[in-house]
């Protein structure tokens, strides 16, 4: 199986509201595949489909292989949910809770005990096993249901805001976390407003807005789209030089595309180019080597994710997703 997840047509229409609209696009195994879109886009409703909470209106999906209209039970077997909002039992504790869990998925009762202490160890939540739900602070409420989704051992994981609301400290350990489980062969599905956070993490980014797919490609890939598709005929770079001095400066202004040079403290400098000059920015780096100067970091400054997510949800359009 190539594909961890594919729609084909996938619609859901709540009367003459279409809240996803033939939505096409697939998830390769093994992957990290981040689903963004704006408040109301569609998303929620597509991921509500694709984890069996809701049946489309037209089209399908296939997720681990199986059908989500004609095989709906296989499906939840291969899956796991991680909500924004907690949803494990708050008077129950965590071990409770795994239990709970296990006997649903029929996890057989000889293996239930050793399986529940190896993902609590995994998610470095065992200390607290015996803890309250309500007891325990956000990051570890995260990391119980994290090890209560995984409790059947899925194939396909759905995160849906994992890290919202949580210190930055945190944060990092729950990004390794899902890191960790994406190298044991889970294909993980992101759902978050953290386009850091997304760039991070991801494979691949599908972007949703009003229902449709707009962009789909791997984080640099949407970047680079945005690049080619800009109207501007100018770019910035930004170059840390060694051994800064007015030597280099003036043979920079002496270039007729230089349009402004910034100079820093720290012997850093911001150039902006007109890019319709050939092989301006080759030109750039020979002029500061041809003076003497040292490079000890260069880079442009290219558009973030969150340009992408913003320049393509004002348009309409679809794109079929890889």
């Amino acid at each position: 199986m190539k594909y961890a997840i594919e729609t084909f047509n996938l619609t859901k229409k709540y009367g003459d509201l279409i809240a996803v609209n033939k939505l096409n696009f697939k998830v390769k195994k093994g992957t990290i595949f981040g689903l963004l879109g704006p408040n109301g886009a569609g998303k929620t409703t597509t991921v509500k489909m694709l984890t069996c909470l809701i049946p489309p209106t037209s089209g399908t999906a296939k997720v681990g292989g199986h059908d989500i209209i004609k095989e709906p039970d296989k499906v939840r077997q291969k899956i796991g949910m991680v909500p924004q909002q907690v949803s494990l039992y708050r008077d129950l504790t965590i071990r409770e809770n795994l239990e709970l869990c296990a006997d649903y998925y029929g996890v057989p009762k000889d293996i239930k005990n050793e399986r529940i202490d190896e993902l609590l160890e995994l998610v470095d939540i065992k200390y607290a096993e015996n803890k309250l739900i309500k007891h325990l602070s956000g990051g570890q409420q995260q990391k119980a249901s994290l090890a209560a989704s995984l409790i059947h051992e899925p194939e396909i994981l759905f995160l849906d805001e994992p890290t919202t609301g949580l210190d930055p400290t945190t944060k990092r350990i729950l990004w390794n976390l899902v890191k960790e489980l994406n190298s044991k062969g889970i294909t993980i599905i992101l759902c978050s407003h953290d386009m850091y956070e997304v760039e991070l993490l991801c494979d691949y980014v599908g972007i949703i807005n009003k229902g449709i797919l707009v962009a789909c490609d791997t984080p640099q890939g949407l970047k680079d789209m945005l690049i080619k598709k800009s109207k501007s005929r100018t770019r910035e770079l930004s170059i840390l030089i060694n051994n800064l001095n007015s030597e280099i400066i003036n043979n920079l202004n002496d270039l007729t595309f230089v349009q402004k040079i910034k100079k820093h403290h720290n012997q850093r400098i911001d150039i902006r180019i007109d890019t319709t000059s050939s092989n301006s920015i080759n030109k750039v780096i020979n002029a500061i080597l041809g003076s003497g100067g040292e490079i000890i970091a260069i880079h442009t400054k290219d558009p973030s994710l969150e340009d992408v997510f913003i320049e393509v949800t004002k348009e309409k359009g679809e794109v079929n997703g890889n």
